[in-house]
């Protein structure tokens, strides 16, 4: 039986403030993709956050979209 999906998006881009998280500029946000579980999404997270790693403003996400859809999932 194959895996129950649990949609999880990587999103990302130059934030204003390192100490935030509210983008520099929305129209140049990054769509990553989006992925059927979490460990997928983090091998993606992972390898974005690591090619931006000399740009301190640049910061990538997981969206746990999953639980935006349906709250009663973990």
């Amino acid at each position: 039986m194959a895996e129950k999906q649990l949609l999880h998006i990587v999103v990302g881009g130059e934030l204003k403030d390192v100490a935030g998280t509210e983008f520099r500029d929305l129209s140049k946000v990054e769509f990553v993709g989006a992925f059927p579980n979490y460990e997928e999404a983090h091998k993606a997270w992972k390898a974005k956050a690591q090619a931006t790693v000399d740009n301190a403003h640049a910061r990538y996400f997981i969206i746990h979209a999953h639980k935006l859809l349906d709250p009663s999932t973990d």
